[in-house]
């Protein structure tokens, strides 16, 4: 987790003050945005956000065609286990009638109301839960609020049927959405996913829904043969990023194929594995477990939700501040113009959002003194032996401390000089490629 953009941005906005580029007025709403970066909101009555523990959201599946057989839920025991399952902890229920399997027979939009509608009808007003119904299209959405859903889970975010932002538009009701671009879950990697994210966000917005009624799943799962594990592995393992948002967060990672791929077990031998996903999803920031196995997960996340630290808040009358955690140049341009920045804008500071350390080993002093050097004219810093500085050793180890574009600056100032200097310069340049670049991460 970095900050180093929250300590950017208090910068700008202490320094423009006192110049009198910004007027009081606009100061605070300056200071009032940073609130946002906690969330705090109430969805159908339940309170989800950072300060809260996550949800359980218990899946209902009616279509045969699924994945996972043994989830297969008949019409007639459908509120039975609506019921075990709200007792066993879940808060949410989704209902299915579709398979989004991409090897499942598809079936008519008809069979599927005709699937959802009864099982809509048995559980109104007779399960404590948020029901929402997993459909990607319109009239099905539309009838099913009708009958009592309160939440539609559209896993093409609004991209297969677009008449679907107008429903939920009418309703006023909330929505997950799946970061799609032209078919369900094809943004291959984190930063894809956030562009899909943020392209649905603007097309709802665009469309009348309100901001409060997004909850976003960033489409975990082989949605599409392109979609290795890799790239799974590195949602889950960046799931923080998604904070950038300020909405609330789903994990839909119940038995999928990465855990196959990773433990060599079929759907029904997935439970384990399915757990320690949920566990770090919670522990990263997710607000919505969506899962098959409601007790085991419900255990989960309470303990993941208890490891995880709250995020710094202080509030003092109306106003509010929060820590702006930020990982990457993307994000940092993401919060920049949610703060009312131009992306040309954003795009020049966003190098200098992200703050490293890097451990240099085995230079000579005098290699070590350089790079110090170079740091320093450039607004960095670096620690070095105390001995190294008063040449009293022949080598030490550096820690270079800058920003991302500090250290562009410094690598192509070493690669023109003497000594082994242009070979350190390119092995800082590949040491921060290696952060983002997916077979170093994850193939072993």
């Amino acid at each position: 987790m970095f900050v180093y953009a929250c300590y950017c941005l208090r910068t700008l906005f202490i320094h423009s003050y006192l110049s009198s580029a910004i007027a009081p007025t606009e100061l605070k709403a300056i200071i009032a945005w940073l609130s946002k970066m906690v969330v705090d909101t109430d969805i159908c009555g339940l309170k989800v956000g950072d300060q809260y523990p996550a949800h359980v959201m218990g899946i209902i599946n009616l279509s045969p065609e699924s994945f996972y057989e043994g989830s297969v839920t008949s019409p007639e025991s459908a509120l039975d286990v609506a019921r075990k399952m709200v007792e066993d902890g879940a808060t949410f229920l989704d209902l299915g009638a579709r398979s989004t399997w991409r090897f499942s027979k598809p079936i008519s939009k008809k069979e599927e109301l005709d699937r959802l509608l009864p099982v809509l009808d048995s559980l109104e007003g007779d399960v404590d839960a948020v029901i929402s119904v997993d459909t990607m299209f319109s009239e099905i959405a539309e009838e099913a609020l009708k009958r009592g859903a309160d939440i539609i889970n559209d896993v093409s975010g609004f991209t297969v049927d677009p008449r679907m932002i107008e429903v939920v538009a009418d309703h006023d009701c909330p929505a997950v959405v799946m970061a799609s671009n032209k078919i369900p879950g094809d943004p291959l990697g984190m930063d894809a996913i956030i562009e899909a994210l943020g392209s649905i966000i603007e097309a709802a917005g665009a469309g009348g829904i309100g901001p409060d009624n997004l909850i976003l799943d960033p489409a975990i799962g082989r949605w599409t043969d392109e979609k290795l594990p890799i790239y799974d592995f590195e949602t889950l393992d960046d799931f923080e990023r998604l904070k950038i948002f300020e909405k609330p967060l789903l994990a839909a990672l119940s038995r999928k194929s990465f855990i196959g791929e990773v433990l060599g077990k079929t759907a029904n031998d997935r439970l384990y594995g399915s757990l320690a996903a949920a566990a770090i999803a919670v522990h990263k920031g997710a607000h919505i477990i969506r899962t098959h196995d409601v007790p085991e997960t419900t255990d989960v996340v309470k303990l993941a939700g208890a490891l995880r630290s709250r995020t710094s808040v202080v509030k003092e009358g109306r106003y509010e501040v929060s820590v702006l955690e930020v990982k990457t140049p993307q994000d940092a341009g993401i919060a920049m113009r949610n703060l009312g920045a131009t992306r040309v804008g954003s795009q020049v500071m966003q190098g200098k959002s992200i703050h490293l350390t890097l451990k240099i080993g085995n230079l000579t002093t005098t290699e070590a003194l350089i790079i110090k050097q170079e740091m320093l004219s450039r607004g960095g810093d670096a620690a070095l032996a105390r001995d190294a500085v008063s040449h009293e050793t022949e080598s030490t180890d550096v820690l270079v401390m800058g920003t991302l574009l500090q250290f562009e600056r410094l690598a192509r100032k070493l690669g023109g000089q003497a000594r082994s200097l242009p070979l350190i310069a390119e092995m800082i340049r590949e040491c921060i490629a290696n952060r983002t670049n997916l077979e170093y991460r994850y193939l072993r």
